[in-house]
């Protein structure tokens, strides 16, 4: 393809036409951006640089590419990107005006609130209540052949309910985590509008089934005051006296239930296949464990755990839960004496950065070593590992992330080994948030 400018620079200015090209006719770089993203953008980064724009999903979008390109943008010291400029396009029909869709004073208001959520009293309290819920989550799976992912998503999804909504889904469990699956997927629909059976429709539907859920339930929740997220929202008002309305919580809790279990999913489902190929850490990780003497982790032992944040701060870096982060330029900008017109979507791509060998040796290799004091890799660069974002909007949740990762891998340390066949490879479904297309097949061996 050959490189055109993505918009005439002004007169007088001496700022450089961001370079680029469409793709192919229609659909750009769409396809190859959702089955290669890491060697879509390799390519494009040694073609153009950092700086370069393409087509995604009918749209011009910039693609802004490496750590210092994540600080830009993340960062955002002068207010140049929206947020809900850029995911509004993608997500906004399904996740409507959750945290990450509101921008500047109004998400600092909405984020406060919701900061009261996660402090470490409350991460305590959900500890608490979480454990014994996994010990029975996981005594129903079976020794032998499994699919890990629908495992995974069907227990943290059953804590999250119960964690934030203070409740059980029971009989509708299926049907709500269909729900919160479509959802997730609908926003890299190709055909952006109500077919009925594709994406985006099924999307919408979701959306539905989910609204209802919560909204349902408000009554009783605006009724009493219960110790769970869900009742928090509900109750809690400003200093002047302001408080969110039926719709604010609806939004804030299908965007956090949807966070709290999907990319905590796609967390634990890397690292068990990256213990199933690497059985030095994962004795490594069980021996951690088994010294610690108890099933149940109390929030103090966290800390006694330093093996599993190694090897979750390595599965973070291969398989970033979220790629690629968009915005939109809310007025005329310059990055590395580009020219980068008002309006203009732009992306900034975790998953991309983690992978680039300029700032990461053998990035391919699982190697949890590289965050170990001694070596520290990610402090190459302060955004070269950017998993859960940065600046105002970094993820609310990262704690909660951690906690439940090690409450849940540390039982299942305990109760089991775990393998893949020789050579295997995991298939990785890059259309949406990065899952298994297999489902990842492990077979389960009790641990003596």
């Amino acid at each position: 393809m050959s490189a055109t400018p993505l918009a005439q620079v002004p007169d007088g200015s001496a700022l450089k036409p961001i370079p680029g090209d469409r793709g192919w006719p229609l659909i750009g770089n769409t396809l190859s951006s959702m089955r290669d993203p890491i060697g879509m953008l390799r390519h494009r980064y040694d073609t153009y640089g950092p700086v370069s724009w393409t087509s995604l999903f009918g749209l011009r979008m910039v693609q802004l590419l490496g750590p210092d390109a994540n600080q830009f943008v993340l960062l955002n010291r002068d207010s140049l990107f929206s947020n809900h400029g850029g995911w509004d396009f993608f997500i906004g029909p399904f996740f409507h005006r959750g945290i990450m869709l509101l921008d500047f004073e109004e998400h600092r208001w909405h984020r406060r609130i919701m900061q009261q959520a996660f402090t470490r009293p409350a991460l305590e309290g959900y500890l608490a209540r979480m454990s014994p819920r996994i010990g029975e989550g996981l005594a129903r799976w079976p020794d032998g052949p499994i699919q890990v992912l629908p495992r995974l998503k069907q227990l943290t999804l059953d804590l999250a309910t119960d964690v934030f909504m203070g409740s059980e889904l029971g009989p509708r469990a299926q049907r709500i985590n269909r729900a919160f699956v479509d959802t997730v997927r609908a926003g890299t629909a190709l055909l952006r509008f109500p077919v009925p059976g594709l994406r985006w429709s099924r999307g919408l539907k979701g959306r539905r089934v989910l609204e209802e859920l919560f909204r349902e339930e408000i009554p009783a929740k605006r009724a009493r005051q219960d110790n769970d997220l869900f009742s928090a929202l509900c109750h809690a008002t400003t200093e002047d006296g302001e408080r969110f309305s039926d719709d604010d919580v609806v939004n804030h809790m299908i965007f956090l239930m949807m966070a709290a279990h999907d990319t905590t999913t796609i967390t634990l489902t890397n690292l068990f296949y990256q213990l199933a190929r690497n059985p030095d850490w994962q004795e490594r990780l069980r021996a951690e464990s088994r010294a610690l003497g108890k099933d149940g982790l109390d929030y103090g032992d966290l800390e006694a755990l330093p093996g599993i944040s190694l090897a979750m701060k390595e599965a973070l870096r291969l398989c970033a839960p979220v790629p690629s982060l968009p915005r939109r330029t809310m007025r005329d900008a310059e990055y590395q004496g580009y020219y980068i017109p008002e309006g203009t979507f732009i992306t900034v791509a975790p998953y991309f950065t983690h992978y680039m060998e300029e700032y990461w040796p053998d990035p391919e290799r699982f190697d949890p070593e590289r965050f170990a004091e001694d070596r520290r890799e990610d402090k190459v660069h302060p955004y070269a590992w950017v998993p859960f974002g940065g600046g105002a909007h970094k993820c609310i949740g990262l704690h909660f992330a951690e906690m439940q990762v090690k409450a849940i891998l540390h039982r299942v340390l305990l109760r089991w080994r775990w393998s893949v066949p020789a050579g295997y490879e995991m298939p990785v479904d890059t259309t949406s948030l990065p899952v298994p297309k297999d489902g990842l097949p492990v077979t389960l061996e009790r641990s003596l």
